[in-house]
Formats: C-alpha cells, structure tokens, sequence
C-alpha cells in the first residue's frame, strides 16, 4: 500500500482502514507526499465522505502525527473554545480573557482564515507584535502565570492538521465533515484540553448550510472527544448574517475588545455569553447557565475581564499600548466609503457568505496558500436584519486599499441585502446545545 494506492481506494468510495490513514497523514507530515497527492486525496474524501470510523480514525492519526500535549502540570482543568468559522466572529478574542477572568484557565490552539470565515491569529496579527508562534513550554508557562493564551498550532503539535489546513483553504475542500471534524479535534486532543465548547455555525455564511449538517457535525465531534475522555459540548449558533457588526481582521479585534468594556453589539455579546457559560459550566466553575451568567456580568462589570485580555496579549508581545482608547493604535485603511440604502424598508436578510466573500477580495483573506493579509480591511454593518431603515440611510462602511476596490465592493455587497415591507423575525442567536 502507497500513497497513490490511498487515493484511488477513497476515489472509488472505499472504506480506509487506520493503518492506511496512519500511512497518508504521517507521511504527508513528514514530508514524504507532497501537496498535489494530499490534495488529490482531500477531494476524494470531500466528494465521496467517510464514515463515523474513519472520521475517528483520521482525528487519532492526525493527533498523533505530533506531541500530544498533556496541562495537568499547569492547572487541574484547561478549558478550550473552537469555532466552525463564520463571517465576523471574534468570539474568542473576547471569551478566551473572559473565562479566564472568572478563574479558569484557557489554552487555544487557534487557526487562520479558511475560505471566506476569518482566522482568530490573522486578527490577533493586526495587533503589533503578537506573536502566534510559541512552542510548547511558553504555551505551558503563559498558561500557568496569565491563565490564558491563544496561539497557532506549534510544529509538534497535530503537523498534519496544520499542512492539510492550510491545504484545504486552496483547494476548494474546506466544506468537508470529516474534514472539519477531524482538523478542529486533532488539535484539541493534542493540545490537552480537558473541556472543550465547540461553536458550531449553520446557515448562509458557515460550511455547515442547514441545521441537520450542523448536528451532525456538533455530534460526531462531541462523540470524539468524550470518546477520548474529554468533557464537550457544542453550541449550534446561527450564521446567516455576520456576527456583530465587524468584518475584517482589525475592526473585529476593536469590536471584541470594545464588547469586554461593554460596548459590543447586542447578538455579539450574547453570543459570547452562550459560549462562555458553557465553558464555565463544563470547566466546574459554576454549576448552572444562571450562575455563570451571574459570574460573566460581574468580570464585565468590575473591568477584570477587559484587564485580563490586556495581560494576555501583553505577554504574547502585543503592544496594549495602541489599545488602551479610542482611536486605537491598529492599522486603519486609506480609504472609507459608505454604501446607502437605495430603498426605504426593512432589512430582511443580509447574505453572510457574500459579506465574507467580498471582506477576502478587499485583502482581509487568501486566495492562495501563504497570501499575506491586509489587517486594515474589511466592512463595518450599520443595520442588520430586522432593522428598518430609510432611503439614503447608512447601511455599512467599507475600509479599502483603493477608490476602485471599495466600488466594486459597494456593487457586490449591495447584491448581499433583500428587503421587506413588512416586520422580519430576527434568526436565533443559538439553535441548540448537544453534549
């Protein structure tokens, strides 16, 4: 058995056995396939599935393809958060310091954009000097002495996941669920966390389009992870217009740090809310939603919670210095320009995906594997859906390197709204929670 034997047995909708698994992914770890035969086998894979097995098999070999990474040293319980990707979500730039405010620890191995959903560390990077590479015993140390710490996957831990992610990004194999299962809990199972919130999205703007893919999805993740012993559950969380108001690395890392002062959008903030509790309640820190709630508002409240992300991303070398007030020392655009509503009426849907689409097209995401990414860029909501608005009104802001660029985003995300005349229900914030 060979590499190209692996692909042609997925290509003809075979079951791959652990052995054969073990044998692609270790070798594409280290080196011995290359790109354009892991990219060949990703297709097969997307095109024809895999079953619940090889789902879990593929999640173990990509686990220990690298270090697994055990906490109980630092702290008895290690919390961790993962999020599907979306349009706009920042949650965990605000949860991870928040959870960790109310005295439980956060270690996140966290990702870059995929498609059109951001990346926690693309945003991160809009801060000067973060730093998203840190081995091993500075991730265990930080941990131990801040109780948090956000950053990218290290050489040793799940290599294989952070080659095929970035794989997947390019080559059109992103919206897989054996895919997304297996990359998100390679890396948590690598990484120690004793309890893990998945914060999984459906709708327009999520890979996951109806609510069965994502229960689906949610359960047979959760299924992994307790399966190996951890505790998880999964928040289904909706993702049919952007989460909060800002799109784009920079004006998302302003819009999480602005929700730890109390200044976020309302869906933003309760969505925060919902993933915090749950890691709070699978942590052991409170014992019901209410007592968490209760826990949250307070380090909202007293300023803990926005001190703790200042600690944080000072000891990852962020310069807190251009984020202690307003303006805020990040990297703006050179140009802003404002999309009007044509129409008086009201906001019946705003199309996730679009807004993400055209966010990556302004240089807020990548086309190719390794783009560099402009942190400056993105799109700034001033309605969302339910909202009415009149003729002329302001509906978004669009920050831009160039007059041209912001035009030909004015067109297309103009496409992304359809309108109302009569009250439009408002999309739930969260559909459901499993585990």
């Amino acid at each position: 058995m060979n590499a190209i034997d692996v692909i042609a047995k997925k290509r003809d909708r075979g079951e791959l056995t652990r052995p054969e698994i073990d044998l692609f992914i270790h070798g594409y770890a280290q080196g011995e396939i290359p790109d354009y035969q892991a990219a060949a086998w990703a297709m097969a894979v997307y095109l024809n599935g895999m079953t619940r097995q090889e789902t879990i098999d593929l999640t173990m070999s990509m686990a220990t393809s690298g270090e697994m990474l055990d906490l109980h040293d630092v702290a008895p319980i290690v919390v961790d958060k993962h999020s599907t990707g979306g349009v706009g979500d920042k949650t965990t730039i605000a949860v991870a310091p928040w959870v960790a405010a109310c005295g439980l620890p956060v270690g996140k191995m966290s990702g870059r954009g995929l498609g059109f959903s951001g990346g926690t560390l693309d945003k991160l990077e809009a801060i000067p000097g973060y730093e998203t590479r840190l081995d091993i015993d500075r991730f265990k140390t930080q941990l131990a002495h801040v109780g948090v710490v956000v950053a990218g996957q290290t050489q040793q831990l799940a290599p294989a996941d952070g080659k095929l992610y970035a794989l997947r990004d390019v080559t059109a194999t992103v919206p897989s669920l054996p895919l997304i299962a297996s990359s998100v809990m390679s890396k948590k199972i690598a990484a120690g966390a004793d309890a893990i919130v998945l914060d999984v999205k459906v709708g327009r703007g999520a890979f996951m389009k109806t609510l069965k893919e994502a229960e689906a999805l949610a359960q047979i993740m959760v299924d992994i992870g307790q399966g190996v012993g951890r505790r998880v559950s999964a928040v289904i969380s909706d993702m049919n217009q952007p989460l909060g108001l800002a799109v784009g690395n920079a004006l998302e890392t302003i819009e999480a740090l602005e929700t730890l002062r109390g200044n976020g959008p309302e869906d933003f903030f309760q969505h925060c809310i919902a993933v915090a509790e749950q890691m709070l309640l699978l942590g052991g820190r409170a014992p019901n939603r209410q007592a968490a709630s209760v826990m949250l508002h307070e380090a909202m409240d007293d300023g803990r919670a926005l001190s703790k992300a200042l600690e944080w991303i000072a000891a990852q070398g962020g310069d807190v210095t251009k984020l202690s007030s307003k303006p805020y020392g990040l990297r703006s655009a050179p140009v802003v320009c404002a999309l009007k509503a044509p129409r008086s009426g009201i906001i019946a849907s705003i199309d996730a995906m679009q807004v993400g689409m055209v966010a990556v097209d302004l240089g807020a995401g990548r086309h190719r594997k390794g783009d560099p990414i402009d942190h400056a860029v993105g799109i700034v909501l001033h309605a969302k859906v339910g909202d009415r608005v009149q003729a002329g009104d302001l509906l978004l802001e669009i920050h831009a390197k160039t007059e041209a660029r912001c035009a030909r985003a004015r067109e297309r995300l103009l496409a992304a709204y359809s309108w109302a005349e009569q009250p439009v229900e408002q999309p739930p914030l969260v559909y459901k929670v499993i585990g």
